[in-house]
């Protein structure tokens, strides 16, 4: 099952997003308290106290974190907020997603009430939201399925994106502004008319064995999916990388880290794809989905 974004503009069908498609779950069972249900075998790399995905996802003995650059877009990545060991994901109407064995943290921010948080969306609102919060509003910019590029430079200004059929242009409809509100409003127009298809077109390919924090495994079309990588480290003696994914899905739902459905003693850390195929708990990719942002 698989979800796309539609608006119809009069008699116009405009298809806007090739979004996630969606595979088997299974129920999870609850404990009293509602969370997950806690499996002590999975704490191995775990601080339930932590409140970040570095404080609460250890790097596993004999693992050292790879350095990155302060106040660089993997910096931030590794300092995303979690909500309190055990919390659930929720969906954008409020449902709590009950499957097991998928993720195993909850990062702790807001996604809306419309359903259009979903894969792609959550890589591209992490990366519009880094750069802005680094005030790197020229580098703000999505691509819409149809090819019409969004700069974010341009909405501060007051413009605003018009749709008709399959045309899109520009109109100046408000004051200059530049307040989250106005990047959030932005945001929620590339979630509505862009997707996994349009963003795998505009990141670059890059090597497995270059991966890095901030680099996305990305299937575009309808179905599709993206996970971004959040966290990286490096064997002492071996020198063998292992790093930690997240994702949204669909319906539209929080981002979650995800646990490593093939090794529970590594989980929620990830090796690199053996025989070139990388298994998470909702989708499979290909070491050559592995992507990266242009800037």
């Amino acid at each position: 099952m698989n979800l796309n974004k539609i608006l119809y503009v009069g008699w116009f069908f405009f298809i806007c997003l090739f979004a996630c498609g969606q595979k088997t779950q299974n129920e999870e069972t609850k404990n009293v308290n509602g969370t997950h249900p806690v499996d002590k075998n999975k704490l191995i790399n775990i601080n339930p106290a932590g409140t970040n995905v570095t404080t609460r996802i250890l790097i596993p003995e004999g693992y050292q974190s790879v350095e990155v650059p302060a106040g660089s877009f993997q910096a931030y990545l590794r300092e995303l907020p979690l909500k309190p060991y055990g919390a659930k994901v929720k969906y954008y109407d409020g449902r709590s997603k009950n499957s097991k064995g998928v993720y195993m943290a909850v990062v702790d921010l807001q996604i809306g009430n419309r359903n259009l948080h979903q894969c792609a969306d959550a890589v591209m609102r992490l990366r519009a939201e880094y750069l802005w919060k680094n005030k790197k509003y020229d580098q703000i910019h999505f691509n819409f399925t149809n090819g019409f590029r969004v700069d974010y430079a341009e909405w501060m200004k007051g413009k605003r994106v018009v749709v008709k059929g399959n045309k899109t242009r520009w109109s100046q409809q408000a004051e200059p502004s530049n307040t989250y509100s106005d990047l959030w409003n932005y945001l929620q127009i590339i979630f509505s008319y862009a997707g996994t298809l349009s963003l795998s077109k505009e990141m670059e390919p890059v090597s497995i064995n270059d991966l890095n924090i901030g680099d996305v495994f990305i299937q575009g079309g309808s179905p599709g999916h993206a996970v971004i990588v959040i966290n990286k480290a490096r064997h002492l003696q071996t020198g063998e990388k292992i790093f930690l994914l997240a994702q949204s899905y669909m319906p539209a739902q929080q981002i979650q880290v995800l646990v490593n459905p093939d090794n529970q003693k590594l989980s929620p850390w990830y090796t690199l794809p053996d025989k070139g195929e990388l298994k998470t708990p909702e989708w499979d990719f290909k070491s050559t989905d592995l992507k990266r942002f242009a800037q």
